[in-house]
């Protein structure tokens, strides 16, 4: 007997599914990572089962390049094809302008990689993703070189923030670029995430910041009243 899915998860594949029928013959696709993401994954995968034929896909994380590889999905790089025709992924947060905070499942910094390479960005996810503020709900996560980890610790504490350094168990997470991740709380919210955004890039030895900002074109949300598309 199947378990029956929980009404999030069911959300999530209602944005994840309507997602995958935005997807023509020929696309290059940049596949996100995280639960919604691997909604979309599958329901790729089925469509190119069913005969869709796309150029093919670029992962942003292992977990996510060996979903797509156990469904058939036809693989590339950026090295052959730097341009992608769309990414789609989650977030962890989404505001009115569709900035968001990414990166609770430790591929920010991929994710943010090939986001960038697309020439158009659908976010999936579900109506507790959506916030009139960004940094109440999620930490906002950010790649450090691990050499780095308490200077920037320190420089980022002086912006406000409390900062915790993302364990597995009782050792660091290890990101797939070998990398730390800092979780960083702003108690009031981030009332400029533009601004905040270019502060914490003037930290060196930080790679990247979880902060998706004027990068969605687009958010597909599942939710109890079916799918609903906003823009920015």
């Amino acid at each position: 007997m199947t378990a029956a899915i929980n009404p999030q998860d069911a959300w999530k594949q209602m944005a994840g599914v309507a997602a995958a029928e935005l997807i023509k013959d020929g696309m290059v696709v940049g596949l996100g990572t995280g639960s919604t993401a691997s909604f979309f994954v599958q329901a790729l995968g089925l469509r190119i089962q069913q005969g869709l034929q796309i150029v093919g896909a670029v992962s942003s994380s292992q977990v996510t390049q060996t979903l797509a590889a156990s469904l058939g999905i036809p693989l590339t790089d950026l090295d052959t094809h730097p341009e992608l025709d769309m990414y789609v992924d989650g977030a962890d947060e989404i505001d009115p302008k569709l900035c968001l905070i990414k990166g609770a499942g430790g591929a920010l910094l991929r994710e943010k990689i090939v986001a960038s390479a697309a020439k158009r960005f659908v976010v999936v996810a579900d109506p507790t993703k959506r916030v009139e503020q960004l940094g109440h709900h999620y930490p906002l996560p950010v790649e450090v070189v691990p050499l780095a980890i308490t200077p920037v610790s320190r420089k980022i504490a002086q912006l406000g923030a409390r900062v915790k350094l993302r364990q597995t168990g009782a050792t660091p997470f290890i990101t797939d670029n070998h990398n730390f991740i800092l979780d960083c709380t702003f108690p009031q919210g981030i009332s400029n995430p533009a601004e905040l955004d270019a502060q914490l890039h003037r930290i060196v030895g930080l790679v990247e910041t979880g902060l998706f900002i004027n990068m969605a074109s687009q958010a597909i949300l599942g939710g109890p009243d079916g799918v609903q598309v906003f823009q920015p």
